[in-house]
């Protein structure tokens, strides 16, 4: 006799509610989408900064529509975010405080003090959390980072990340309508997706370097705990022509080179799977608000770099 059963006096499992925080392009393309497709949790319902958005959002998908986060934090088991950094950070200690894991943005807050306060929350209230890193989700690219972490004898690494969020020769992208953007730049933006792989196969950065080139250019030089030295170039200014995505590690292993991966909304999924096994569980998982907060400091250290 099947669960749920009507002659099966066995109740079916309740599904962990999920409230999403924000309305911009982002929650648009992955996180309602994902979230509304995800087998194992209920969309509830919706919260942004622009009533008249978050109505049009929670409308498409026929949930509720909050006038306060607080509100929607009661209701919800989850709390999902898609908000800049610093309106994300307290929120999420909100969230937490009122028993919602957290599914966070990347990146946690642009402070370390920010960043740090999620962290310490979720720890003090027993939430599980999960930072949304695309490269440690999105397959083939996530199973490659876990191969990789098996591997020693690590010599170098070297990425790039350009984006032609605000191109200077063709139309912006639908996310260059975003003020910490382009006030904080690919550092930011697009750091915390080449550190979440660089970190776990090479070991945390134990010195950091740091350099402007043209437009938003940052240029970093790294040194890991394993001893290997790492570069990266991260932009959100490139010329279109000139925009991709590059990770290529060399060691005693050989050389390996980061795949292409798509899919972003079936990454969230997974992102989703992970933070209710670390609620299951009680067992942190890698891309946790810990690691998150990790991600702000050697951030905010590049970027105190570039001002010396």
């Amino acid at each position: 006799m099947a669960a749920g059963d009507p002659a099966d006096p066995t109740p079916p499992p309740v599904r962990p509610r999920v409230g999403l925080l924000g309305t911009g392009p982002w929650a648009h393309r992955t996180h309602a989408p994902a979230l509304a497709a995800h087998a194992g949790t209920d969309f509830a319902g919706v919260w942004g900064r622009r009533p008249e958005a978050a109505a049009e959002l929670a409308d498409t998908y026929g949930v509720k529509v909050y006038d306060d986060p607080d509100a929607l934090f009661a209701d919800c088991d989850i709390a999902a975010f898609a908000l800049p950094p610093d309106i994300q950070a307290p929120l999420a200690v909100r969230a937490a405080a009122a028993g919602c894991h957290l599914l966070l943005d990347k990146p946690v807050a642009t402070t370390v003090a920010d960043a740090r306060a999620v962290a310490d929350a979720a720890d003090r209230h027993g939430v599980a959390s999960v930072v949304f890193l695309t490269l440690r989700f999105a397959e083939p690219a996530a199973a490659w980072v876990r191969e990789q972490t098996g591997r020693t004898g690590w010599f170098t690494g070297a990425a790039h990340w350009l984006g032609a969020v605000f191109p200077p020769d063709g139309a912006p992208s639908a996310y260059a309508d975003s003020p910490w953007r382009k006030d904080k730049g690919g550092l930011w933006d697009v750091g915390p997706h080449v550190l979440s792989v660089l970190i776990p196969v090479l070991g945390d950065v134990t010195a950091v370097t740091a350099a402007r080139g043209p437009s938003d250019v940052v240029q970093l030089a790294l040194r890991h705990a394993s001893g290997a030295a790492s570069t990266a170039v991260l932009s959100l200014g490139a010329p279109v022509a000139a925009a991709g995505v590059g990770l290529e590690l060399r060691g005693a292993e050989g050389v390996h080179a980061l795949p292409n991966w798509t899919d972003v909304p079936g990454a969230y999924g997974r992102a989703v799977d992970a933070l209710l096994t670390a609620a299951r569980t009680g067992t942190p998982d890698a891309c946790d608000a810990g690691f998150g907060a990790r991600l702000t400091e050697i951030l905010a250290e590049a970027e105190q770099r570039l001002g010396e």
